[in-house]
């Protein structure tokens, strides 16, 4: 009796070990995902970053032109329809990344720049390819140790006021204007505009002659946000 039970126990350690062994390598399996996953979000949050930051960077520098447009009739509507970011902000995307341990690579969508505008009207898109300077690590799939992270995003330059502007006269006291309503160089001179923002039922005014003022007003003409590509 006492030998056939010895027996079985002989015959079922085998089993065992293979049991043991079986729910390792599932445990390092798991892990292994685990990792991959972690990999996968720290990219992704680099290109949210250094996406958002290429857009705001862009909108940071809308000043100029936007103001510029301003100064001529219809120049807004023209604005809104042809201005051109090219790479504008994509050194900012490329610090971001390199904040998060990143680096931005080329996509071929926008001709192997790492950053790529689609302009529309009323709403601009920048979209950044970003790979991780990590890997995934060692595990017990052999591929983890050389893959590294990647992942894209997107983020929108969206004008928020109403492309009609309500004009208003301006009352510079320094204004040139003669007699005609002309200034000196012979070409009538705009009132200032009034922008009204995401349904404001009070506007406010944006003067050409003060970019100085840019920065405070921005935010409230353009918004920047992430989308879903």
């Amino acid at each position: 009796m006492l030998g056939r039970k010895q027996r079985d126990a002989g015959q079922a350690f085998p089993i065992y070990i293979v049991m043991v062994v079986g729910l390792l390598f599932l445990a390092f399996a798991f892990f292994a995902v685990g990792q991959a996953s972690a990999t996968r979000n720290g990219a992704q949050g680099a290109a949210d970053a250094a996406a958002l930051a290429a857009a705001q960077e862009a909108r940071d520098n809308l000043g100029v032109p936007f103001l510029a447009a301003l100064r001529e009739p219809n120049g807004l509507n023209e604005f809104l329809e042809n201005h051109r970011y090219f790479d504008a902000g994509c050194w900012k995307a490329r610090q971001l990344a390199y904040a998060n341990d990143s680096h931005l690579h080329s996509n071929d969508r926008f001709g192997r720049s790492p950053c790529g505008w689609d302009e529309g009207f009323l709403r601009d898109r920048v979209t950044v390819s970003v790979e991780t300077d990590y890997t995934v690590g060692s595990s017990v799939i052999p591929s983890t140790k050389t893959t590294h992270g990647n992942a894209t995003a997107t983020a929108v330059i969206e004008f928020r006021c109403s492309p009609k502007l309500k004009d208003v006269p301006s009352d510079d006291p320094g204004s040139d204007e003669g007699d005609d309503g002309e200034d000196k160089g012979g070409k009538p001179e705009l009132p200032i505009p009034t922008l009204f923002c995401d349904g404001q039922s009070d506007g406010f005014e944006v003067d050409p002659a003060h970019p100085e003022l840019w920065e405070s007003v921005a935010k409230t003409i353009f918004a920047v946000h992430l989308i879903d590509d």
